[in-house]
């Protein structure tokens, strides 16, 4: 079965699948063929991704979802205990989770070869679609292919821009989660995937000021910024401490390393994305498509490296799919998964808790001040402590005839 808002979008899978049945609601087709579908893929933008995600699970259908997992905060924790009630195989579609530079990575931090890690850097060249923009305006009539109330799903509702779709929904908050909900699922996973750390119990950011004019400011309260750097604070699962991580986007890099000679690429090999791992006897650095290595790099040469001890994914990225698919196949609890939403969803919940800060970013209170402060977050009750007005980005409002 397929299901598209839009026909257009939908043309190459209706002729690579000229057999299946064509949706344009999930509702629909879940409640049609609801004894017909066994697992379903989410392939939204992120503001459906919930609804679309919670819709299957609730009839018992194994789901596979696009990074990030949801678009808040609140959508991610209800989605990690859907999961858990239905008995259902899950997994969220940051392919890069099931690559072998992240086993390789645990595998080198686990040996001790950098010591105990006390902070991470990460970082992303993104956005490559308009972010720091304001509001596009004029009248445009809806492409006769689009439902565009269907495209628009729980989001606010909207007149249809080209703006927004079929791609640069990304850089606008009714419907992206901007650089930091796509990137930050791929570059901050090894830290999450190794370190023993989950939640944050703090926040702060600073984001790039859009000049409208001299000597004032572009308060674009649609769209994502152009740029931004976030810090966050993470208790040590273990009790030892906390583990600080820093994000940067929008071409913002983190100062080079003592380590790094001047003519190597911070990163490894990719100039817009990557993470440094900084311990008490070394640092570690790499991206996605490159890495691990260790700094200074002549240790690559020095050092006995462990073992491999971590089984890798058969066909690595795309394997990320495929072992959902085989995990669908075995049954609820057969196979392990690398992102299923026991992981996932407290992994999204903090890659969230960045945009919670930029949004928070440039609110102002009724006696002036704004938010630019440390927020601190309660987990458990997910909960800003420190700034109420911030909470109104933990859950956003649906509209009539949408729900979670």
């Amino acid at each position: 079965f397929l299901c598209d808002v839009d026909d257009r979008q939908a043309v190459k899978s209706k002729e690579n699948f000229p057999s299946a049945k064509y949706y344009k609601d999930f509702r629909v087709m879940l409640d049609k063929e609801v004894k017909n579908i066994d697992a379903v893929s989410v392939s939204t933008a992120d503001h459906t991704h919930a609804v679309a995600a919670m819709a299957a699970m609730q009839r018992g259908k194994h789901v596979y979802v696009q990074k990030p997992l949801t678009h808040d905060i609140y959508e991610a924790r209800m989605l990690t205990e859907a999961a858990k009630k239905y008995k259902v195989v899950t997994q969220m579609g940051n392919q890069f989770a099931s690559a072998d530079y992240v086993r390789t990575t645990k595998e080198w931090v686990d040996a001790g070869l950098i010591g105990d890690v006390t902070n991470v850097l990460t970082w992303s060249n993104r956005p490559v679609w308009p972010q720091g923009v304001p509001a596009p305006s004029g009248q445009h009539e809806i492409p006769k292919e689009l439902d565009w109330d269907l495209w628009l799903g729980p989001a606010k509702e909207i007149e249809y821009n080209p703006a927004y779709h079929p791609f640069n929904w990304r850089g606008w908050w009714s419907f992206g989660t901007g650089a930091l909900g796509d990137m930050a699922c791929h570059i901050m996973d090894p830290a999450f995937r190794i370190l023993p750390i989950d939640y944050p119990s703090e926040v702060e950011c600073s984001t790039t000021t859009a000049w409208s004019d001299f000597f004032k400011v572009a308060d674009y309260k649609e769209s994502c910024p152009a740029s931004s750097i976030i810090h966050m604070k993470f208790p040590r699962t273990d009790g030892k401490g906390n583990i600080t991580l820093t994000w940067m986007d929008g071409g913002l890099l983190p100062k080079r390393p003592e380590e790094l000679l001047p003519d190597e690429v911070m990163g490894g090999g990719d100039l817009g994305n990557g993470y440094i791992f900084e311990g008490t006897k070394g640092k570690l650095m790499g991206n996605y498509n490159w890495g691990p290595m260790l700094l200074p790099t002549s240790r690559m040469k020095e050092v006995t490296f462990p073992k491999q001890s971590i089984s890798r994914i058969p066909g690595a990225e795309a394997g990320h799919y495929t072992e959902w698919v085989d995990a669908c196949i075995a049954g609820y609890g057969k196979k392990e998964l690398s992102s299923p939403f026991e992981y996932a969803g407290p992994f999204t919940e903090a890659v969230l808790m960045g945009n919670l800060a930029i949004r928070s970013y440039s609110m102002r209170t009724e006696n002036g001040f704004t938010g630019r402060k440390k927020l601190l977050w309660d987990a458990k009750n997910m909960k800003i402590t420190n700034f109420d007005e911030a909470n109104a980005f933990v859950k956003r409002e649906y509209r009539t005839g949408w729900s979670l």
